[in-house]
């Protein structure tokens, strides 16, 4: 329930904020979760498979102008491959990107379920300082991609690139998503808007009175055991120590991308983030929240987060959609995104508990690579031999290694060979 204004009903209000308190309280004191998955065996990929993932990642990289890449790929039946390619330690920290969305929206819905807010809940009931907010847009539609929200990336991108220190008011950034809705897309159409996923956070934050770091901390991180993920403050820093460089290419004066001397972004303010992007973490930490993800471990309650998914677009095929903060690519479920200096995917699958993370160090591409790397990974993970005593699923994924090979070369902005 909204905390509204003190100014009529004292007593009451009073009340009122002991009981969110409460509730938020209730909220806050998660145990442990435990992920339900089929057990991963112990044991390496063939050696065959090995070989295919690392040339995949190899020559993302060089589509990308990366100089690093951090990969785990996990199949239960067969083994893993975890690996710091290039300038790139396993144990290096980096920016996740978008797979935030995915963990303010778990925040949301395990809000929900303690009663403070609802899915209809409108924002504006939070967060009316925002001018020009339709009282349409709502809780669960900003989670979900469907509050006609504009993005703010676009007319930022320039400033974010030229002074990554600068510190960003969550509301300007808002305020730019805003000024671009376009109502004709609410409720029932998905679009791409990060301003949406920075609302989201104000209106938690607004109706529990926890910033926004303290809320996925408490109800996603702790749960979770996710030592080294954090949403980082708005004050200047790289993602952690020790941390994988991010760079970005930039076009030089002589016109052409420079991807043999890329602009190091590795100290930025997460505040160009917040909660649709800002959080930084571990490659072991992401394969860990994104099995969560996926299985729904986070949410006691049956909540049908992934149940109406919605096209992505048309020119993206009929089983990659989009419900609940993730996309579903097949059987996998997952996000994947960019922000300046990292792009990032991961993806797990429920039923099999096949799990591919990934983070290239150069943003200059389109963040569609992270997801095609993600599935060329996957691809080739799912045909890997079965371990002794281990029987491999029937179930494959609607995608070839070779397909999503050569989308990732027609995406690239550095030479690969």
């Amino acid at each position: 329930m909204p905390i509204r204004s003190a100014v009529r009903r004292p007593v009451a209000a009073v009340i009122g904020v002991a009981l969110v308190a409460a509730l938020v309280s209730a909220c806050s004191a998660h145990p442990h979760v435990d992920v339900t998955l089929p057990a991963q065996v112990d044991a390496a990929f063939p050696d065959d498979t090995q070989t295919q993932l690392q040339a995949a990642v190899e020559f993302a990289m060089a589509a990308t102008g990366s100089t690093g890449a951090i990969v785990g790929v996990w199949s239960p039946w067969s083994g893993e491959w975890v690996a710091g390619v290039g300038d790139a330690s396993v144990d290096d920290t980096f920016r996740i990107g978008e797979v935030t969305r995915a963990m303010i929206c778990d925040v949301l819905y395990e809000t929900v379920e303690a009663g403070v807010v609802t899915l209809d809940d409108p924002v504006s009931e939070y967060v009316g300082s925002v001018e020009g907010l339709s009282d349409s847009v709502t809780l669960g539609s900003l989670c979900d991609g469907t509050s006609g929200l504009g993005s703010y990336e676009n007319s930022l991108i320039g400033e974010f690139l030229n002074t990554p220190g600068r510190v960003w008011n969550a509301n300007e950034l808002v305020a730019y998503g805003v000024g671009s809705m376009e109502d004709s897309l609410s409720g029932s159409t998905w679009s791409d808007s990060d301003a949406a996923y920075v609302l989201l956070g104000l209106a938690l934050q607004k109706a529990t009175g926890k910033s926004p770091a303290e809320l996925l901390e408490d109800d996603v991180f702790d749960p979770l055991g996710l030592e080294d993920t954090s949403l980082p403050g708005d004050v200047a820093a790289a993602a952690g120590d020790p941390v994988l460089t991010g760079t970005v290419a930039e076009v030089g004066a002589d016109g052409t991308l420079q991807c043999s001397a890329p602009t190091d972004l590795t100290v930025l303010s997460a505040s160009m983030g917040s909660t649709n992007s800002g959080v930084v973490s571990t490659i072991d930490d992401l394969a860990t929240y994104t099995r969560a993800l996926a299985t729904g471990a986070l949410v006691s309650d049956d909540t049908g987060r992934f149940d109406n998914p919605l096209s992505v677009g048309s020119d993206q095929p009929s089983w990659f959609t989009s419900a609940g903060g993730a996309y579903q690519a097949g059987s996998l479920i997952g996000q994947y995104g960019s922000i300046p200096g990292y792009i990032t995917a991961s993806f797990t699958d429920p039923t099999t508990g096949m799990t591919v993370a990934v983070v290239l160090n150069d943003s200059a591409a389109s963040d569609l690579v992270g997801a095609y790397l993600a599935f060329e990974l996957a691809a080739i993970a799912s045909k890997a031999a079965a371990a002794d005593g281990q029987t491999a699923p029937d179930a494959g994924l609607p995608w070839t290694a070779q397909q999503y090979h050569d989308a990732i070369a027609a995406l690239a902005v550095c030479p690969t060979s």
